[in-house]
């Protein structure tokens, strides 16, 4: 009998470094909630998990886990909504354009306060999807 390979979804760890604009930017922004938080003690760095429906991220202070400047594509449906969505809320430090691309998707992207960049895409061609 032959096992079959199969893969689960990928959750990226992205590095912080403070609390408050992670939270400003990832939920208050970007409209993400905490799923839950780690703490080794009350001093050590925080591990968190965050999601918005399906995505699911971790965000992490320690040292090691992530490293700024990592770049993601999010596949997902509803770009266009999810643009006026985050223009609507006057960040400060962000008015992310709305794209098509030669490669047939509509994109808009966003950089977090720690240099992480997050690109939302979604096919032109809905037959194409994930």
């Amino acid at each position: 009998m032959t096992e079959t390979v199969t893969f689960g979804r990928v959750i990226p760890i992205l590095r912080m470094f403070n609390l408050a604009k992670a939270d400003e930017f990832y939920l208050e922004y970007l409209g993400f909630k905490v799923d839950w938080d780690h703490r080794f003690d009350d001093e050590a760095p925080l591990y968190r998990q965050i999601s918005r429906g399906d995505l699911v991220l971790h965000l992490s202070e320690h040292h090691g886990d992530g490293s700024p400047g990592v770049r993601l594509r999010v596949m997902m449906r509803g770009v266009d909504a999810f643009h006026k969505e985050l223009i609507s809320k006057k960040y400060r430090y962000m008015r992310p354009g709305l794209e098509k691309t030669p490669w047939k998707t509509l994109e808009t992207g966003v950089i977090d306060p720690f240099g992480n960049s997050i690109r939302f895409c979604e096919p032109i061609d809905h037959s194409a999807a994930q």
